[in-house]
């Protein structure tokens, strides 16, 4: 049986890296116009063909349901409540000429929002000025403002987009080698072959989190760092799992001086940080190299590394509406507004992909001693997403069960909880966290 999207992952992983035999389990799918599950199943599957060929271990086997599940999220909270995932003003609008959507959870994306649209409280009072907007007026004055919105678009009209046609012709993972660099890796522990891997995590919501996740899953050290005044509350406790979380200030002098200590004794960073911003702080790509030069650096940004929205703030829900997601799911639907994915399948997609090109750079320094780097991209993967367009979401997931959630208690900060079943399965090697969610900036920013 050949998978959906695998051939594609693994040429953009590499042809060398020889992907073993992925066994697929379970039935069902995610209700979409596009193959959501395949897409599930693939990426988790490349990730765990790496997994298992840097462990020397195999078969891998992939659970179809299990996979859709963890598209979504995982955690199943026991006596206590998530916080909402969106701010109350995020969401779709109507404008003047079409759909708009405005991405306001952090408090300054939605200050910037409300700078441009006038200072109300909740969508009833909202709505009415947004429709007096033209939708890509209002997009460009708020990403102006240092906001996020997106305009909706079909996909005619994304493939002749200047962003869209750069996007189209870019890889899904864009390499760069920089050459030979000393110093050993760890060398893989039966049942975790990642151990003793450090992991420097800057991401955030949600591709990276989920790339960093799923390394913590097999033994990797991942330290996540996030500024003094950021916090996520409504994913946090979903993707915080397995890492230790502190906090730094890359503008105070001595908490820069940690960060380059650490730097300097990591082995991958992780980040999603707008290609300036690093660099602006003087941790491009090439600046990192003077901390650490066998550095392995896998970053992702929401529509490309190269082109006119290069430096343009993204999230999975705009980048389903700039590039043309929403807008065939409505038309399929006969919907009166926009129809996105079941779930933020575009994140959930790159992170396991991240994780993947982790594994290929790992097992490149390993074998031939040469450090790569990998950049990703939110509209790359909805690029391939794209071509999986279909005339129906075939079979329905059925409800979730008790079989569907492992019957461990996780003792998380908020309270004990327990997670879906991992949908990934290898021999000899169990996906296990050393570490309950917990609080950001929780723990001290040491190795």
């Amino acid at each position: 049986m050949t998978l959906p999207f695998l051939s594609d992952i693994a040429a953009a992983i590499s042809a060398d890296t020889g992907f073993g035999p992925l066994t697929v389990t379970g039935d069902g799918n995610l209700p979409s116009w596009f193959d959501v599950t395949g897409l599930a199943v693939a990426s988790i599957g490349a990730a765990g063909a790496l997994l298992a060929g840097f462990a020397g271990q195999g078969p891998v086997t992939v659970d179809r349901r299990l996979a859709s599940l963890w598209f979504g999220m995982t955690l199943r909270p026991d006596g206590w409540r998530m916080p909402p995932v969106w701010d109350p003003i995020a969401g779709d609008y109507r404008a003047k000429d079409g759909w708009i959507r405005l991405h306001t959870n952090a408090p300054h994306h939605r200050a910037a929002a409300l700078s441009v649209l006038g200072q109300h409280d909740d969508r009833d009072a909202l709505a009415p000025v947004v429709a007096a907007w033209d939708a890509d007026a209002l997009e460009f004055a708020v990403v102006n403002a240092g906001g996020c919105a997106a305009a909706m678009r079909g996909l005619d009209d994304w493939s002749s987009h200047p962003q869209g046609r750069t996007v189209a012709e870019t890889p899904l993972i864009q390499w760069r080698d920089y050459g030979s660099a000393d110093g050993p890796l760890p060398q893989p522990t039966p049942g975790r072959p990642l151990a003793g891997l450090k992991v420097l995590d800057l991401t955030r919501v949600l591709a990276g989190p989920v790339a960093g996740r799923f390394l913590a899953a097999y033994g990797a050290d991942v330290l996540r760092i996030d500024p003094p005044d950021w916090d996520e509350p409504g994913v946090v406790p979903e993707v915080v799992l397995g890492k230790r979380c502190a906090g730094l200030d890359l503008t105070d002098r001595e908490d820069r001086a940690v960060f380059e200590a650490l730097l300097a004794d990591a082995d991958v960073l992780l980040h999603g940080y707008r290609l300036d911003a690093l660099r602006n702080l003087g941790y491009g790509p090439d600046d990192v190299r003077e901390y650490n030069p066998r550095l392995i650096d896998v970053s992702l940004n929401a529509y490309g590394g190269t082109g006119p929205w290069a430096l343009r703030r993204g999230f999975d829900s705009l980048v389903q509406m700039s590039c043309g997601i929403a807008d065939y799911g409505m038309r399929m639907t006969g919907a009166d507004k926009p129809v996105p994915l079941p779930v933020q399948a575009l994140d959930m997609a790159t992170g396991y992909l991240m994780a993947a090109a982790v594994l290929r750079a790992v097992r490149q320094r390993a074998d031939e001693g040469t450090v790569l780097s990998a950049r990703l991209s939110l509209a790359g993967t909805a690029h391939l997403l794209c071509q999986s367009r279909r005339d129906g979401a075939g079979e329905a997931l059925k409800e979730e069960t008790e079989a569907d959630i492992d019957p461990r208690i996780e003792p998380t900060a908020w309270g004990p909880a327990r997670r879906v079943r991992f949908p990934l399965s290898i021999p000899g090697i169990d996906a296990a966290w050393d570490h309950p969610a917990g609080q950001l900036r929780s723990s001290p920013a040491i190795w």
